[in-house]
């Protein structure tokens, strides 16, 4: 997260469009490991909402709310009014932001870093507590969750292409089926995130099972770990890598 200037990089008509450095890839594949660290917590061990994946919390609220089940309809409230709440906020920071392809602006970084802070202090919450919070500590821990894969999801958008979506794949997904591999074009950082998802989430309840005052710590330490990436010296990005 130098101060020094960037390297632009401008695109010749006729060449392919240049893409994010490995740097860049790197904290996207961090990122998604440490939104599937916290899914684990949010969903296994809170009220059995996602912090990050909003569709699904959607639907788990009109299952909830259709068995007339009111602690999960505030679950669900909570999951959706924190991650609204952290989209909004970040859009308010990152206002007038002009992404390029060879690092992520300034206020997308700031915005993580208050990710990371604030990941920091559920961990130290979720630690005191031993890993088994009451019914108000729960609920405030499902709200902060929430809140920061609401940051997180919002600061990918404003980093434009230089991003990618790190807390909900399902896009991902088909996009790589369809415009990758059905188009003879197949990524191969896109495996590499769903595996980083994957891995988070193991990783998150490997812990959760063995030393579960400790699991709140992955998420903060893997988002950091994403912003010293980011904050390398972006100018190695190159042309026409597949992404």
């Amino acid at each position: 997260m130098s101060d020094a200037p960037r390297k632009q990089v401008t695109e010749t008509p006729g060449e392919p469009p240049a893409e994010p450095g490995t740097a860049l890839r790197v904290a996207v594949v961090l990122l998604v490991a440490a939104s599937g660290a916290l899914e684990t917590i949010s969903f296994t061990a809170l009220d059995r909402v996602f912090a990050g994946v909003m569709t699904s919390n959607l639907a788990l609220l009109g299952m909830a709310a259709g068995r007339a089940q009111g602690a999960g309809v505030t679950a669900a409230v909570l999951a959706l009014a924190g991650f609204g709440l952290g989209a909004a906020v970040t859009a308010r920071f990152t206002r007038g932001c002009e992404g390029t392809v060879t690092h992520w602006p300034r206020p997308v970084l700031r915005c993580l870093v208050g990710e990371a802070l604030l990941l920091a202090a559920g961990a130290v919450v979720w630690a005191v507590l031993g890993g088994a919070p009451g019914r108000t500590a729960r609920d405030v821990l499902q709200f902060g969750a929430a809140l920061t894969m609401g940051i997180q999801s919002g600061a990918m958008v404003a980093a434009g292409r230089a991003a990618a979506p790190t807390t909900y794949l399902t896009g991902t997904l088909a996009t790589y089926i369809v415009k990758g591999v059905g188009a003879g074009r197949p990524s191969r950082w896109v495996p590499v995130r769903l595996a980083a998802l994957i891995a988070g989430a193991a990783a998150g309840a490997a812990v959760l099972r063995t030393a579960p005052g400790w699991a709140g710590v992955l998420p903060p330490v893997l988002v950091v770990c994403a912003l010293l990436a980011a904050g390398t010296p972006a100018d190695r990005t190159g042309r026409g890598a597949s992404g």
